[in-house]
């Protein structure tokens, strides 16, 4: 557990060197909140139904969500995928750590580092300015932070799987396409999940993505009762255990077929 402890932590510090990406990244997000915060208030004033969630937990759930965007898994480990193509792959399968977990452990540091640069000083605009509530009770603060170690875990999977499926592709392009889009829709990122129909909601509990900021925000307002936490971490855990599963034979049979060319 050391070396992965170390490579977590050295690649950690090397993302923490982003600062200027980290700034801008947060500009645009708190842009986008707002503007979606717009939609949802206009939504809320046209409407006189009954709605799932209040309007101040809509507004909290969206600046939670811009706040840690980037712990989704979006987009594959771009130098990983460069190392597989490049035939730099071979010195990793030279280390004395299991290969899986050694780019399971790069995927940890990935998800983590961007979203710390970038959800403080979120946590402190919007809570100051744009109407970012606390979490509903000490309680329910509890319950998302611990919910919140379940996303990470679970994100860096799916990350580690897109990542592996490089070994199959050539540029990767059309998955760093594809995730953002399935990922940002079916995790609540666009509209939260309990606005969607009623006919989908099972699936769209089914699926890992609902664990992917849906059900950590929910706790958070108390839109989600602190009773279903230990639903949610067989939800979370029970997907996390899949996609290593996954991923480790996809290692398996990826290290197979590798031809590294000139040594």
């Amino acid at each position: 557990m050391r070396g992965y402890r170390a490579l977590v932590s050295a690649r950690f510090r090397a993302l923490l060197q982003y600062r200027s990406a980290a700034i801008a990244g947060f500009g645009t997000q708190l842009f986008w909140g707002l503007i979606r915060i717009m939609i949802f208030e206009a939504f809320f004033l046209s409407s006189t139904l009954s709605q799932p969630m209040a309007q101040e937990d809509v507004i909290t759930y969206i600046w939670l969500g811009q706040a840690f965007l980037v712990i989704l898994p979006w987009n594959p480990d771009r130098e990983l995928g460069q190392e597989i193509r490049s035939g730099g792959v071979s010195y990793e399968l030279l280390r004395p750590l299991d290969l899986y977990f050694n780019w399971y452990s790069r995927s940890i540091a990935l998800r983590t580092a961007p979203a710390m640069l970038r959800a403080i000083p979120m946590f402190i605009v919007a809570g100051l300015f744009f109407e970012l509530q606390a979490p509903e009770n000490f309680v329910a603060g509890l319950a998302f932070a611990a919910s919140m170690v379940g996303m990470v875990m679970l994100s860096a999977a799916i990350t580690s799987v897109l990542s592996i499926s490089m070994m199959w592709t050539v540029s990767g392009d059309g998955i760093t396409g594809l995730a953002p889009a399935v990922v940002a829709m079916f995790s609540g990122n666009i509209v939260p999940l309990p606005f969607f129909p009623d006919a989908l909601q099972t699936v769209l509990r089914i699926l890992p993505f609902s664990s992917l900021g849906d059900v950590q925000f929910r706790l958070y307002t108390g839109n989600l009762p602190v009773s279903e936490l230990p639903l949610v971490f067989f939800h979370i855990f029970g997907w996390t255990l899949f996609f290593i599963l996954l991923g480790r034979w996809m290692v398996a049979r990826g290290v197979k077929r590798v031809v590294v060319q000139g040594g």
